[in-house]
């Protein structure tokens, strides 16, 4: 296996267009970079501890079609990035999972849970939104210098989403406290994606950037991943 191959973590099926637009996302970004890396899917089954079964890998794409079938797993592989520097990226339900991460390992929020899976927990960080965003598109902003505005060269874009769920807001001082920062939103102020300064690169998003490959356009977030991982040492 080549050094630098990114862990694709998830349950894959040919069903979801976000698994479709992922391989192609990468490809288009691959060839506009020239960097030199590979890509393999991880099911979440498959990992019981992180530091072992990903030891191969460079970095980790956690991806969409959450509720996954090891949710331990998915979130094993998400504290292994944070923690080792790896470059990581969250989309939809990857980024609803690095949240309940970062929450449970780095914000004392032990019982951190997802509603999807744990409606009754006493401590949801992800929780159903007002509003479903299944098939639905919007305009996003990015903070100024953050790696999100950076990646896509602007102050705003317009992205889809597909999904139910997303992150409630009474835990933001909790998070932030710990380091998290906050850095996209949509136009009514609720947040759409977030990042760790201090990481080499770290960022999830609510929204599902590789579906511009479909349309046979380079993702500005993925494109920015790549060149991390073709930076990772």
């Amino acid at each position: 296996m080549r050094r630098r191959t990114v862990a694709l973590v998830g349950d894959y099926s040919e069903k979801h267009t976000a698994h479709r637009a992922i391989p192609r996302a990468l490809e288009l970004a691959r060839s506009v970079s020239g960097a030199d890396f590979g890509w393999e899917w991880v099911a979440t089954r498959s990992i019981g501890v992180a530091s072992r079964d990903l030891a191969a890998y460079a970095a980790v794409w956690a991806v969409p079609a959450s509720p996954y079938e090891n949710t331990e797993g998915a979130l094993g592989a998400i504290r292994w990035a944070r923690e080792t520097g790896r470059p990581f990226l969250g989309t939809c339900g990857g980024f609803q999972h690095a949240l309940i991460e970062f929450a449970r390992n780095a914000a004392a929020v032990a019982d951190a849970d997802h509603a999807e899976t744990r409606p009754g927990g006493p401590s949801l960080v992800v929780t159903r939104l007002s509003c479903s965003l299944v098939e639905a598109t919007g305009a996003v902003h990015f903070a100024k210098g953050s790696l999100l505005g950076t990646a896509y060269g602007g102050p705003s874009a317009t992205e889809g989403y597909r999904c139910n769920y997303g992150f409630n807001a009474a835990y933001r001082p909790a998070l932030e406290a710990a380091g998290l920062r906050f850095t996209a939103w949509d136009e009514s102020g609720e947040v759409r994606g977030a990042e760790l300064p201090r990481h080499r690169f770290f960022a999830g998003v609510l929204f599902q950037p590789e579906r511009a490959a479909l349309r046979g356009e380079v993702p500005p977030l993925v494109l920015a991943f790549v060149r991390a991982v073709s930076q990772a040492g």
